[in-house]
């Protein structure tokens, strides 16, 4: 299941997944995707190493920004994936 994180002003939408436990190791998968004239620009990073699982569409210059928002949003990611999302009253 993927739950949403936010939306960039430029139409990226940021999901995550729950917590996914594979070989004692809890892990957290993250996509971005903006729609375009063809479809959808698409990333899909893994935490915690930062390993890029799919890049279409996106600029490096686009990716290094969605790097730092990982790094310093990690720990929230984690958080809300074990908690079944961002829980808003």
């Amino acid at each position: 299941m993927m739950y949403p994180y936010m939306k960039l002003a430029d139409e990226t939408e940021i999901v995550h997944s729950q917590i996914i436990e594979e070989n004692g190791k809890k892990k957290v998968i993250v996509n971005f995707e903006r729609p375009n004239e063809n479809g959808f620009d698409s990333a899909r990073c893994e935490l915690p190493d930062y390993k890029w699982l799919e890049r279409k569409g996106y600029t490096d210059e686009e990716i290094a920004l969605f790097e730092e928002l990982l790094h310093s949003n990690a720990h929230l990611f984690y958080k809300y994936a074990a908690n079944g999302g961002i829980q808003i009253a």
